[in-house]
């Protein structure tokens, strides 16, 4: 199953370790200095048998998780200046959903205790054409 979130945030993509040159180089018009936003879409997969009550997955409990994790810590953030786990590397969509995926699987025992349901991946979208997506299973 697939449980779809929403939240708002801003970013610039930017590296302390490579020149303004090499920056723009790399990321163009997301260096912009005074970054830009984005309202992302958060698509959070877990799998596992069917319950006695027909379902896989409590979605009540999935959503206070994510709520907790990442909802409330991300949205209407900057993340480069609000979120201090995006502050060691460029807040990159790719990063941000490395991290989103890594914070549910080190938790996901404490709301889920037994072997089902597991966490599967995460997607997020940055926009309509920037689409990432990470397995739980590659995180460590």
């Amino acid at each position: 199953m697939t449980r779809r979130y929403q939240f708002a945030a801003s970013h610039r993509l930017h590296s302390d370790a490579l020149s303004e040159e090499e920056n723009w180089r790399l990321y163009g018009k997301c260096n912009n200095p005074f970054g830009h936003g984005h309202n992302y879409v958060l698509h959070v997969s877990a799998r596992g048998p069917l319950g006695a009550w027909g379902v896989a997955v409590d979605t009540r409990l999935l959503d206070q998780l994510v709520a907790r994790q990442v909802l409330e810590p991300l949205d209407h953030q900057n993340l480069n200046a609000d979120v201090e786990w995006s502050k060691p590397a460029a807040p990159t969509s790719e990063n941000l959903a490395m991290e989103i995926c890594r914070r549910l699987k080190r938790n996901w025992s404490a709301v889920f205790p037994g072997v089902w349901p597991t966490l599967e991946k995460v997607r997020i979208e940055e926009t309509p054409r920037n689409i990432f997506e990470v397995r739980a299973d590659e995180i460590e």
